[in-house]
């Protein structure tokens, strides 16, 4: 009769945070304009072997427009439309690192459509307004919100407590691409094994 094998003591088993984070399928990243998202994607996606979609990117290439053009022609409310259902068909990629536009997080279907996806890490790269008009001076041509300062200061203040419902928020301002790229990998391995669909 053949006798059982027994586990090797020196082997350490699987952990339930190993276990969750070999189930990961995507991380979505949001964050108010200049938190670096579409810098920092790449290098999340390069680090984890994983492809790299940029939203509004997506959302121009298939309008044949710019982001602030199609806002000048269909308005705001067309384009978070548009926004929403090219979230929702990126989002249910595999092996997918995804950059949402500064105001997609605002929208309460997307928020709650990403934040219900299982395998799914939401990382809010955390960013002061200083840094974002430190960062973002100069581009007022394709972010003409920059110029109304007012309005910049509201919408930062009413999207924060949103960004902040993400499974991981990253204070990213005094922090270099590569460390922020490290931080949400970490975020990605350490997260709580009750992680949702991580069973």
């Amino acid at each position: 009769m053949t006798e059982p094998v027994q586990p090797d003591p020196r082997v350490n088993p699987e952990s339930e945070d190993e276990a969750a984070a070999r189930k990961l399928r995507r991380i979505v990243l949001t964050g108010f304009m200049g938190s670096g998202k579409t810098t920092v994607g790449p290098l999340v996606a390069a680090r984890l072997g994983w492809r790299f979609i940029d939203v509004d990117d997506v959302i121009e290439a298939e309008a044949g427009s710019t982001i602030a053009d199609f806002f000048v022609r269909h308005g705001e409310a067309e384009f978070r439309r548009r926004e929403q259902e090219t979230i929702a068909r990126l989002a249910s990629g595999d092996a997918l690192v995804l950059a949402l536009g500064g105001g997609a997080f605002e929208d309460a279907a997307t928020r709650s459509l990403l934040l219900a996806l299982e395998h799914t890490l939401v990382v809010h790269l955390e960013v002061r307004l200083a840094t974002t008009l430190a960062r973002c001076g100069g581009s007022e041509g394709t972010r003409p919100v920059l110029a109304d300062r007012a309005n910049l200061e509201a919408r930062y203040q009413r999207r924060l407590p949103l960004y902040r419902l993400a499974d991981a928020s990253i204070e990213v301002d005094a922090l270099t691409p590569e460390e922020v790229a490290e931080a949400v990998v970490r975020a990605a391995e350490t997260r709580p094994p009750s992680f949702r669909g991580a069973i």
